[in-house]
């Protein structure tokens, strides 16, 4: 087989079966659209709106608006490709089976950037709501020495470092406990969100809204791409298509649902945000580290509501970091079982049904970033690697379309192929407004992927193998 063969082979669409000693199919609809939520709401909350209020002033609104209607559009496409490939591994494996190895190792570069940093970055930022609950509940707080990186003058975050044991040990545990745990989470930090609102518009100020666009549309876009890279979560509930019921069915009402709810709380938190204080208050340092919390006290004059929400940013960053590695290692499960990555990535537990190694590789090394590297500088590169996956799935809904007319489909995206091509658009627009530099780091990263699967991963995968690819067409 030529060059050119191989790396534009498509893998076999099959229908979802059990597959023996491999996951379990024990996700309710319910549970996967709480991972959605999980690993969505946090991140733009707790973490990127201080990063882009100042980039675009009060009309961070329209940033929000912006990146939810891109990622709203994305969302049904994902919906689609969702019921009609309902396999785990997410954008990698829709491209796969769309538009050939090649593109789908492009993909799987951009995924594993936007898990692995995120979730690293994530976990990186627990440290300071961790360390003001620990100082208004007992008086007491880890010192600078270890709960910052080198860089920022530390020797060591331990708290990320813990962080991300304690999830990868859950996540081992089994698939069904860890997404019982990510609910309970999901209803307490919403809980705890919507506490901070009622609160926080009881000092509301229209006044603070009057220089609504101070940087102009320019702003309003850089914004937006800076936020993009929460909506992460509609990936990850994608990633879990080999582990829920029914799922050509449940993959696309658990996206669209966790969409709705995403959008509705961030909308919600920052207008109480924005008008209970100058919006250029937010790049104040005092607020980069504990940012919420340190509103409410400002407003209340007491600290039981900042303390609050301290415990509810510890629970809510917990249950992004879960989901989040949950969703990198069931994308290197995948990979591994395509061959294009060592099959121990494709191991799994007979008895927890969960894969370990992979679990295994990826805590190790997400919490070596989190514990050594600070990583707040990196927002940008992690939205670049998500709005390429977005845009992919979005021209996937189209070739698939051609292909494939006849392939059942639990989802039809609606005015095609109008949305698809709007979800390109509005993609490329947001893109548009991350700084040069970015995507000079993201195509050597893609270069360093591309690389290895022109050197080894082509020459493993399983297509490769005319005994594994006729398994493949027969969904064994």
């Amino acid at each position: 087989m030529g060059l050119r063969q191989q790396v534009l082979r498509r893998k076999p669409i099959v229908p979802p079966t059990a597959t023996p000693g491999g996951l379990a199919r024990k996700l309710t609809t319910f549970q996967l659209t709480m991972l959605g939520v999980g690993a969505t709401v946090g991140t733009g909350i707790f973490f990127v709106m201080h990063e882009a209020v100042p980039l675009a002033g009060p009309a961070v609104l329209l940033s929000f608006l912006l990146a939810g209607v891109a990622a709203g559009l994305s969302a049904l496409c994902y919906a689609e490709m969702a019921s009609a490939v309902p396999v785990s591994g997410s954008t990698y494996s829709y491209a796969y089976a769309t538009m050939g190895e090649i593109v789908a190792m492009g993909v799987a570069a951009c995924l594993v950037l936007e898990y692995g940093v995120s979730t690293a970055a994530v976990a990186s930022g627990w440290s300071g709501y961790l360390n003001l609950l620990l100082s208004d509940v007992i008086g007491w707080r880890l010192p600078p020495e270890l709960s910052s990186a080198p860089a920022e003058g530390g020797i060591l975050n331990l708290p990320a470092v813990v962080l991300v044991g304690l999830c990868a040990l859950l996540l081992i545990r089994g698939t069904r406990e860890s997404a019982v745990v990510n609910v309970v989470m999901v209803i307490i930090k919403l809980g705890v969100l919507v506490m901070f609102g009622a609160i926080a518009f009881t000092a509301f100020n229209a006044d603070h809204f009057a220089d609504f666009a101070p940087h102009g549309a320019a702003g309003v876009t850089a914004a937006a791409g800076t936020i993009f890279f929460t909506f992460i979560g509609l990936d990850a509930v994608s990633t879990a298509g080999d582990e829920v019921r029914d799922p050509q069915r449940a993959l696309p009402r658990a996206i669209l649902s966790a969409l709705a709810v995403v959008v509705a709380v961030y909308l919600f938190v920052a207008v109480a945000a924005l008008g209970t204080q100058p919006w250029q208050d937010f790049s104040d340092p005092a607020q980069q580290e504990a940012g919420l919390a340190v509103i409410l006290q400002d407003v209340v004059g007491a600290t039981w509501p900042g303390t609050v929400l301290a415990a509810g940013a510890v629970i809510s960053i917990f249950s992004v970091t879960l989901v989040t590695l949950f969703g990198q290692t069931r994308i290197l499960f995948t990979i591994g079982r395509d061959g294009l990555l060592p099959k121990a990535f494709a191991r799994v537990n007979p008895r927890t049904h969960t894969p370990e190694f992979a679990t295994v590789v990826v805590a190790i090394v997400v919490a070596a970033l989190a514990g050594f590297v600070p990583l707040s500088n990196l927002w940008d590169l992690v939205s670049v690697g998500t709005l390429v996956a977005f845009i992919v799935v979005s021209i996937g809904v189209i070739v698939l379309r051609r292909t494939r007319p006849d392939l059942p489909r639990g989802f039809r995206v609606p005015l095609y192929p109008v949305v698809p091509i709007l979800s390109v658009l509005t993609c490329l627009y947001v893109m548009s407004g991350l700084p040069p530099t970015t995507f000079l780091w993201f195509l050597v990263w893609l270069a360093v992927v591309l690389g290895f699967y022109l050197l080894w991963g082509r020459h493993h995968a399983t297509l490769a193998d005319p005994v594994a690819e006729a398994r493949e067409e027969a969904g064994e």
